[in-house]
């Protein structure tokens, strides 16, 4: 599960804006619901933030 962290953690990083879940899922390939819940602990972790309601960007 961490490399699937880093995946989409290296997508907002690389993202030129705040991205959505659905934005992530098309950019890695994992589904949408894996993205939520991934996007849901990288947040409790301190290592994204949402800038905007459901909208995420790395810190």
């Amino acid at each position: 599960m961490a490399e699937k962290n880093e995946i989409v953690l290296q997508a907002l990083q690389t993202a030129a804006k705040p991205l959505k879940a659905g934005d992530i899922a098309t950019i890695t390939g994992l589904s949408k619901d894996e993205v939520a819940k991934i996007l849901a602990k990288l947040k409790k972790e301190g290592k994204i933030e949402s800038p905007k309601a459901c909208f995420y960007t790395a810190k």
